[in-house]
């Protein structure tokens, strides 16, 4: 009996972990530190700027949310082991849709939006469907339906109106209940309240002018939140959160114990491109156009903003929270290098810089969690 309890306490199983060692395996590390590391040094060095102002904040709390939005959707498609490179040229596909739509062939805004929806997710359950029936990388799926995408973004607009850029949605959507979902504001009546008190409100010569500085909040904003809250309670409170986790770890694993991996990624590549098609509608009402350039990029910047939120490029692990401050170190850098003068190009150096430090420390913590040397 006593051999078999030395045994016990010994088994690796039942170990004790220690604080450092539990918190260093957080998914959600790297986008701690780096929002930490990021908001003290434009504490320092832009607070008199006025990044720290009420217009300020919500300048790089808009960015932020952008990059939340899509963040969301390569999150969990990361975690269950796939990519989406697509996701930048269905951002610009989904906008010019919506122009398309509801400006060349006159329909409805709502009608628009609702249309341009279902063919967006529809393209994304194709993506999944060639993923999961040739066997191929999604990496060379997605990459072809990035140039796929892109090129129709610039084909339909230049055949039917000559131009690649689609403008008079602002006015088409006026009224339109469904457009005030993606192009709207809440909160106005409690931040003309705080602008009356003379808390946010132009001043001149000690009194108030004109409207206050912050008018409500936008809608890309309460999109971003709802979807980092639904990702977030998908990814841990459901089952089907533990499927796109063994899904992404292993596959083959997961099969055997009667997860439906297919339908899994499948899905995830259809959560995607909805997270995209939201934040190509948000970005049409908020210019009130669609332009073929529209999403360059973004599919990377989703990416690296999941990588510093700690998942793992080769699936199985990570955290949607972590992605959402991925996506908040953007939102404030982009935002912040404006405000403190430096040269706003320096933004990509960023990008690339903190990419190459979060893959090594992410190497380092899935050595940690496998015990891999």
């Amino acid at each position: 009996m006593t051999g078999s309890t030395q045994a016990g306490a010994s088994d690796e199983r039942i170990k004790e972990q220690s604080f450092v060692r539990k918190a260093l395996i957080r998914p959600e590390l790297g986008g701690i530190v780096g929002a930490i590391a990021v908001f003290t040094f434009f504490l320092l060095t832009a607070f008199d700027s006025g990044m720290f102002s009420a217009p300020g904040v919500m300048n790089w709390t808009v960015v932020a949310a952008q990059f939340m939005i899509i963040a969301v959707g390569a999150c969990l498609l990361m975690i269950a082991g796939e990519f989406d490179l697509s996701v930048g040229s269905m951002i610009g596909f989904a906008g010019m849709m919506i122009a398309i739509f509801s400006i060349t062939l006159g329909w409805p805004v709502w009608m628009a939006i609702l249309m341009t929806f279902v063919i967006c997710i529809a393209i994304g359950a194709v993506n999944g469907w060639i993923v999961i029936r040739t066997g191929l990388p999604s990496f060379i799926v997605t990459l072809a339906f990035l140039f796929i995408l892109r090129g129709f973004t610039i084909f339909f607009p230049q055949a039917l109106e000559r131009k690649t850029i689609i403008g008079g949605i602002s006015d088409a959507a006026e009224g339109d209940w469904l457009a005030t979902i993606f192009g709207g504001k809440i909160g106005g009546s409690f931040f003309q309240m705080l602008g009356d008190a003379g808390i946010i409100g132009v001043f001149e010569r000690g009194n108030r002018i004109g409207e206050p500085v912050v008018d409500g909040i936008p809608m890309l904003i309460v999109w971003a939140l709802a979807l980092v809250t639904f990702g977030h309670i998908l990814l841990t409170r459901t089952r089907f959160g533990n499927w796109i986790f063994a899904s992404g770890g292993d596959a083959e694993a997961a099969r055997n114990s009667g997860v439906p991996v297919n339908k899994v990624k499948v899905l995830m590549f259809m959560f995607t491109a909805f997270c995209a098609t939201v934040f190509a509608a948000c970005q049409v009402m908020e210019f009130g156009s669609a332009g073929a350039d529209r999403g360059l990029l973004k599919e990377f910047e989703a990416i690296i903003a999941v990588v510093i939120g700690g998942a793992l490029l080769t699936g199985g692990y990570g955290s949607v929270i972590g992605a959402a401050l991925g996506a908040l170190i953007f939102g404030v850098v982009q935002q912040g290098l404006f405000f403190a003068g430096v040269e706003s190009s320096l933004f990509r150096v960023f990008l690339g810089a903190i990419l190459l430090g979060a893959v090594i420390l992410n190497t380092y913590i899935r050595r940690l969690i496998t015990g891999e040397r």
